[in-house]
């Protein structure tokens, strides 16, 4: 008789956590889910970038390639960071490349990155930033560093005629400081920078 009992107590608590979380995790979390996707549209919605139309141009949350179709650097535009997801920010492909510092294949890459960039840049190999020879962990990575920016800023106000004051403004406005003030670093997203740029702001 106690060894039913028992059983049946058992079987009562089970149930009893089977429906308590049924209504938390099967209708609560999802509630909660769907008002954060009511407070945040944009987020929700994928941080959607558009042009001055209207048309998607990207995510603020993914890189792109400003290239043209044979890979060359698009002098107009504010580069990227190197991408080692698939063929380049496919985000289906999400990955680094996985290689240690001393593999040789990615010594190679960053010093013929570096070289690139320092004549494109017009400056010494020396000058140019970690970040601008290297991928990301998730090789998504839209952002790249104040530095690498400033960097950027003399070539891309002389090929599209503006003042160069003006262009580091438009950098400053797109560079986010520390998360809470102390976490990461400062970066500057060039996805929406790039879209600024076009849009004219």
């Amino acid at each position: 008789m106690s060894t039913a009992r028992a059983t049946l107590r058992t079987s009562g608590v089970a149930v009893r956590a089977l429906l308590l979380f049924t209504l938390v995790l099967g209708l609560g979390y999802p509630l909660l889910v769907a008002a954060a996707g009511l407070v945040l549209p944009a987020q929700a919605a994928g941080s959607l970038v558009r042009d001055a139309d209207g048309e998607v141009i990207g995510s603020a949350l993914i890189g792109q390639s400003f290239t043209d179709a044979d890979g060359a650097a698009l002098p107009q535009y504010f580069q990227s960071r190197p991408s080692a997801a698939g063929d380049g920010y496919d985000a289906a492909a999400s990955s680094g490349s996985n290689l240690g510092p001393n593999n040789a294949d990615l010594v190679a890459a960053i010093e013929e990155r570096r070289a690139a960039i320092a004549a494109r840049e017009g400056v010494a190999v020396t000058e140019v930033p970690a970040d601008a020879v290297t991928s990301s962990g998730s090789g998504l990575d839209p952002h790249i560093s104040p530095a690498y920016a400033e960097l950027q800023v003399a070539r891309v106000a002389a090929e599209r005629g503006l003042d160069i004051t003006a262009v580091r403004a438009l950098v400053a406005a797109h560079t986010t400081g520390r998360d809470l003030g102390f976490l990461g670093e400062p970066r500057v997203n060039v996805v929406e920078l790039n879209s600024a740029l076009d849009a004219g702001n």
